[in-house]
């Protein structure tokens, strides 16, 4: 038998995944074979109805969108086979940013393989020692692991975390580093538009309004906002009637509305996407995006300005889908988002309750830990503008019936 730290690394491991396993929180991944639509085929399941996914606007099997994936194959190949400083900027790269830019209403923008990677380029490259970032609590993992990061590589950068949406809050946090005789960095304040696991929205006149008094950078993570909110889909702040350049730098997704392929990128002032360009790790050691998901990207962004009637029936679908979910029994936070949580508590009964849904043929997701804090596990149910009536009265139909069974068994909630 074999000794060290390998052993003792399988062992705690295996003890690890058995502890999840016996507590009913083991996730097991779901195989789809087929293309992603409000309907999709999982491996021994058949056709389920879809409502886990970012596809918000149904682009991601557009047939235009996937055209220009397969031209761009054609086009340019399926490597880009360097870093973009190198020889891995294509034109594909050039016109994607110049639509992004464009769309958002900014000066330029640069994108990467996934908005996690813009996410770690942005912090570590334009922050410096001294600087502070203040962010929201409840913040996407990639804002997080983006701002640790940036206190490795940039020693002093600080941090200030303010509880979620809690502009009394944000403006002491404010206060507090201008009244400080020792700082005289720059502020850089950062939240999600739309927060993934709450289904709500920032405030982000607000925040605008405390960023120009004291003088701070305002960024906004847009990934779940994008396509989603506004007359025209632009984005959160849209839906508060703001223009793009009233905010300071934008990251988002090419994952999810926008054509549901990877992606990411950082907008804004040309000055930062320059520094990006220059002094970003990221872009610097890492490959360019694949000019396949350029291309489709584009084409998904394009399809969208030229007709926001996607957004109106993705918003319709919202306000059915919501006011159904309330009149079979689960509260659901108010909010114009797409995203839909049902809070159930701990995270072993939020995964039965999926496994229920999907037994019926509803297709949603249990969050727990470590995602959402222990004891606020939930479902999340995310509305697309390809779900028709059909597709939403049979969720409501099956949350009906999980309803029925919880009054029917001990009254837990």
């Amino acid at each position: 038998m074999t000794t060290g730290t390998g052993t003792d690394f399988q062992a705690r491991t295996q003890s690890v995944l058995d502890e999840l396993a016996s507590g009913g929180q083991l996730k097991r991944l779901q195989m789809i074979q087929g293309p992603m639509g409000p309907s999709i085929t999982l491996r021994n399941r058949g056709v389920v109805d879809c409502f886990c996914s970012n596809n918000y606007l149904g682009l991601a099997n557009h047939p235009e969108v996937v055209e220009a994936g397969i031209e761009g194959l054609r086009t340019y190949g399926a490597g880009t086979a360097s870093v973009r400083f190198i020889c891995g900027t294509f034109e594909a790269h050039e016109q994607l940013e110049r639509t992004i830019a464009d769309f958002l209403g900014v000066e330029a923008s640069y994108t990467f393989v996934s908005c996690w990677t813009a996410s770690e380029a942005l912090f570590p490259t334009l922050c410096e020692p001294g600087d502070c970032i203040v962010s929201d609590e409840l913040n996407h993992a990639c804002i997080i692991d983006g701002m640790r990061l940036a206190g490795v590589i940039k020693k002093g950068v600080r941090k200030s975390i303010y509880r979620h949406s809690d502009m009394a809050e944000v403006r002491a946090k404010l206060e507090t580093l201008r009244n400080d005789p020792d700082f005289n960095g720059v502020i850089f304040l950062v939240t999600d538009g739309v927060f993934s696991m709450e289904g709500d929205i920032a405030d982000l006149p607000a925040l605008r309004t405390l960023c120009d008094e004291f003088g701070a950078m305002l960024i906004v993570d847009d990934s779940h906002g994008t396509g989603v909110l506004g007359a025209t889909g632009r984005g959160t702040h849209e839906h508060w009637g703001m223009r793009g350049d009233q905010i300071d730098l934008f990251t988002g997704t090419l994952g999810k509305a926008l054509g549901g392929g990877a992606g990411g990128y950082l907008a804004g002032s040309k000055a930062a996407i320059e520094m990006i360009v220059q002094r970003g790790r990221p872009t610097l050691f890492s490959n360019a995006l694949p000019t396949t998901v350029a291309c489709s990207a584009r084409k998904a962004i394009q399809v969208l300005d030229a007709d926001s009637s996607r957004v109106a029936k993705l918003h319709a679908n919202v306000k059915y889908a919501r006011e159904g979910i309330a009149q079979v029994g689960f509260d659901v936070l108010e909010s114009p988002t797409a995203i839909c949580p049902i809070i159930v508590g701990e995270t072993s009964k939020a995964i039965s309750m999926s496994n229920q849904l999907l037994d019926m043929g509803t297709f949603a997701i249990g969050f727990g830990y470590p995602v959402v804090p222990e004891g606020a596990a939930r479902i999340r149910v995310q509305i697309s503008a390809a779900h028709e009536t059909e597709h939403i009265d049979r969720l409501i139909a099956n949350l009906g019936k999980l309803k029925a069974q919880e009054q029917g068994g001990d009254g837990a909630t």
